[in-house]
């Protein structure tokens, strides 16, 4: 089910000094192997597109009902900071979830990662390296976030 976070090309973004991943969390930031990935992709992100990129308006994470926006909170001004929590209205959107709710950080369909949300929490500047539209999404939760290159966070609604 998981394989080695080494096997991860950009398995770098872990091992930085800043942002710094201690090594209790990064021992549970887990890479799941692609078949498993695929599966969880299919479940809670898409059967039909294999990247972000390749959304349509007919994807959960882009369909807006009409007369209401997205939200969306900026995240990369944050991330800039030395302020180390994720910001005030992503805590708020994820606000039902406990910290140790499954979380599934998912890039495409053969990359995904398992962790908790306590662990995500703390680490989640590491993760925002990979910023082109990869979804959050907790297990058995409502909730998720699309993180995008150009600073922006979706709040969404599965």
């Amino acid at each position: 089910m998981y394989q080695a976070l080494s096997l991860f090309s950009k398995s770098w973004i872990f091992k930085r000094q800043d942002p710094k991943v201690v090594p209790e969390d990064l021992a549970q930031i887990h890479f799941l192997v692609a078949s498993k990935a695929e599966q969880i992709w299919r479940d809670y992100i898409s059967q039909d597109q294999l990247h972000p990129d390749l959304f349509t308006e007919h994807d959960w994470p882009n369909k807006v009902p009409e007369g209401i926006e997205i939200n969306k909170a900026h995240w990369e001004k944050v991330w800039d900071s030395e302020a180390s929590e994720l910001p005030e209205e992503v805590l708020a959107h994820c606000n039902h979830w406990g910290e140790d709710t499954i979380v599934y950080f998912c890039c495409h369909n053969e990359q995904v990662f398992e962790l908790n949300w306590g662990v995500f929490k703390r680490t989640w500047k590491a993760f925002l390296f990979l910023d082109n539209g990869p979804i959050l999404v907790g297990k058995k939760k409502k909730q998720a976030l699309q993180f995008h290159s150009n600073g922006w966070v979706n709040l969404l609604m599965r």
